[in-house]
């Protein structure tokens, strides 16, 4: 129950602020470094794509992602305008056929997941062969993890029901839900408060940086 109320109320703030959420991503040098971060991928990445978490569409756009679920409402009609075909859905009971999906994004949402493990079961099952998770998350212990677990504390709206990890912590438990990782890559390399021009991501984990992405496929 515990969970589930976590996940309810996660859901309602992006429900009710939809539009204040997506006018963050006007003109954010922000949102840039993280995109850029997954553009430089070197996995090739093939369709089709889903975003879990997709929110008000705006990663999945960029990205060439066709579909989308989040359990909030609102978020969807915006996605939904950005050319993304979504669906209502919480990641614990995609409603897609197994091994349907090339690629999998779960992209700022893991976070906000009460059990990640039934969700990360839920990728595997959608994965074709050959397909790949991205994962990306801001990495608890950076100056970036330590900046929102503040306003979590605070009681901001977006993160109070967060909880961040650390990059070693979630590859372990892809591990252990059967995934094997291909690829890492870090962004965010400039302080929050020295944030201040357009970076290029790093190939493997950076040490303090705020964006870790990882790749993964479901191991043999």
């Amino acid at each position: 129950m515990r969970k589930e109320r976590a996940w309810r109320e996660a859901s309602r703030v992006f429900d009710e602020r939809a539009a204040e959420y997506d006018s963050w991503f006007e003109g954010s040098l922000l949102f840039d470094i993280e995109l850029a971060a997954l553009q430089e991928l070197n996995t090739p990445l093939s369709g089709p794509k889903l975003e879990i978490g997709v929110g008000p569409g705006r990663f999945a756009e960029a990205l060439g992602a066709e579909f989308g679920i989040d359990p909030a409402f609102a978020p969807l009609a915006l996605a939904k305008k950005r050319g993304v075909h979504v669906c209502r859905a919480a990641g614990e009971a995609l409603p897609y056929a197994g091994k349907s999906m090339g690629t999998v994004l779960l992209l700022f949402t893991y976070c906000f997941l009460a059990d990640p493990l039934p969700v990360l079961q839920e990728c595997r099952r959608v994965l074709a062969p050959g397909g790949n998770l991205v994962l990306g998350i801001i990495a608890a212990g950076s100056p970036w993890g330590r900046m929102l677990q503040k306003k979590k504390e605070e009681g901001h709206p977006f993160y109070r029901s967060a909880r961040f990890y650390g990059p070693a912590e979630v590859e372990s438990t892809l591990v252990g839900c059967g995934f094997v990782v291909k690829e890492r890559r870090s962004g965010l390399l400039q302080q929050p408060e020295a944030l201040k021009e357009m970076e290029r991501s790093r190939a493997g984990l950076v040490s303090q940086a705020g964006f870790a992405v990882l790749v993964a496929g479901v191991a043999r």
